[in-house]
């Protein structure tokens, strides 16, 4: 969505531009946020980044492009675009699913009590054979992502972009928001409420103790793992809705950036992860604009992730808990 904004003087950037960016910016902070959600559960549960999370996220958007361009070259899609919506919805988050538990199997659980360095360097290989899998069996480049027919175009909200406080907005920007701002509420409610989400905050506890009360705590690891994939590749859906494109390697960026909002937001947070993904997209979508002048670059958005590392760094040394984290206690 950025390649919408062009401004070659930063002290003249009109009112209605910077409405855009801030919509493209929840916008993209919704999807950071919906992948942030998979840290927090994992760290919440096993005490771990799992930083292979960005390619679950990859796997979910890669997946749906090659169903999307099949329901697409056969005429299904231009007939049925909403039902084609969900469909690719339902194939990104199996995918991203599969994916996710199959790591918790393959490469986590053998690995649950040794040493906090040792899941963490399996994860960042995890990763890696993650991509450069999926570069071997679709290739590097680029893909085109198909938008269903009624995802296209804007609507105005508040009178439209001619008025002060009216703007337009794309339809997949609004479907996006919806989506980060119903998935945050759900697991919310599921987490406080579900049986399921009472085991989940057991084992976030004590998982000795826990499983002495008669709770699966494998089982209980495996959903955790499930939910997050589901949000992955819901997320991963929705970039390539965004964006129009997919590739193998999109992941490593996206995944670091929803790591960065987690610990922005309080890793140990539902609410924090989504507002760390909130404040990430803003800030990435217009903080360069406001340091343009202070930096010789072609385009803006070379600053990016400049300032996600940055915020990365600074709330590492003066608030390692995050905006809304509380003490090791509290897990989940």
């Amino acid at each position: 969505m950025w390649k919408a904004v062009t401004l070659p003087d930063a002290d003249r950037i009109p009112w209605a531009v910077w409405k855009a960016l801030l919509v493209a910016g929840i916008s993209l902070g919704a999807i950071y946020g919906l992948i942030a959600l998979g840290y927090r559960l994992v760290y919440g549960i096993l005490r771990m980044i799992n930083f292979a999370h960005g390619e679950v996220f990859m796997a979910g958007g890669m997946i749906s492009f090659f169903v999307g361009r099949a329901l697409g070259a056969n005429g299904y899609m231009a007939a049925n675009p909403w039902l084609t919506l969900v469909l690719l919805f339902l194939v990104g988050a199996a995918a991203s699913t599969a994916i996710a538990v199959g790591l918790e199997r393959v490469a986590y659980r053998p690995l649950r009590n040794a040493p906090r360095l040792v899941p963490l360097i399996t994860a960042i290989g995890a990763s890696l054979l993650l991509q450069n899998s999926f570069q071997g069996f679709f290739g590097s480049q680029n893909r085109g992502y198909l938008v269903p027919p009624g995802l296209e175009g804007n609507v105005e909200v508040l009178g439209g972009s001619t008025q002060f406080l009216g703007f337009d907005i794309a339809k997949v920007q609004l479907l996006t928001i919806a989506i980060g701002i119903v998935s945050v509420i759900v697991l919310s409610l599921f987490v406080a409420k579900s049986r399921t989400g009472r085991s989940m905050r057991a084992v976030a506890e004590d998982r000795e103790i826990a499983e002495l009360m008669g709770i699966d705590v494998n089982r209980t690891i495996v959903t955790t793992f499930i939910i997050g994939g589901i949000f992955a590749g819901i997320a991963g859906v929705l970039w390539g809705l965004t964006f129009q494109s997919v590739r193998p390697t999109m992941g490593f960026v996206p995944g670091i950036t929803a790591f960065t909002a987690a610990v922005l937001g309080g890793i140990g947070s539902v609410g924090g992860a989504a507002l760390g993904g909130l404040l990430i997209g803003i800030l990435s979508s217009t903080a360069p604009f406001l340091l343009l002048r202070g930096f010789n670059v072609a385009s803006p958005f070379q600053l990016k992730d400049v300032i996600t590392f940055l915020i990365l760094v600074v709330v590492l040394i003066f608030r390692p808990t995050g905006l809304l984290g509380g003490s090791d206690k509290e897990k989940l």
